[in-house]
């Protein structure tokens, strides 16, 4: 399957059923020397008003993901990264 396939693909969290939304709406990280896909980035801004923002950001790797289905994928977890910065 092409990664062109898949962008219109949600992302639903198996656990609880957690929409994450689409994979359109992620950052793909893949190893550029091997073409292998570590996983997707989703990110998220917290406090939008505020002048420090927390920017967190969800990871989720290839090998948690268990199904890719004809309109969703399914995964396990994630794994969160959270990071500090000024505007």
């Amino acid at each position: 399957m092409l990664l062109s396939e898949m962008v219109d693909k949600e992302l639903i969290q198996v656990e609880g059923g957690v929409h994450f939304g689409i994979l359109a709406h992620t950052e793909c990280l893949l190893d550029v020397q091997t073409g292998k896909i570590h996983g997707f980035e989703i990110v998220k801004d917290k406090l939008p008003f505020q002048k420090k923002k927390m920017k967190v950001s969800e990871m989720i790797p290839w090998h948690e993901i268990i199904l890719i289905g004809e309109d969703r994928i399914l995964f396990n977890k994630t794994s969160t990264v959270q990071s500090e910065y000024l505007q």
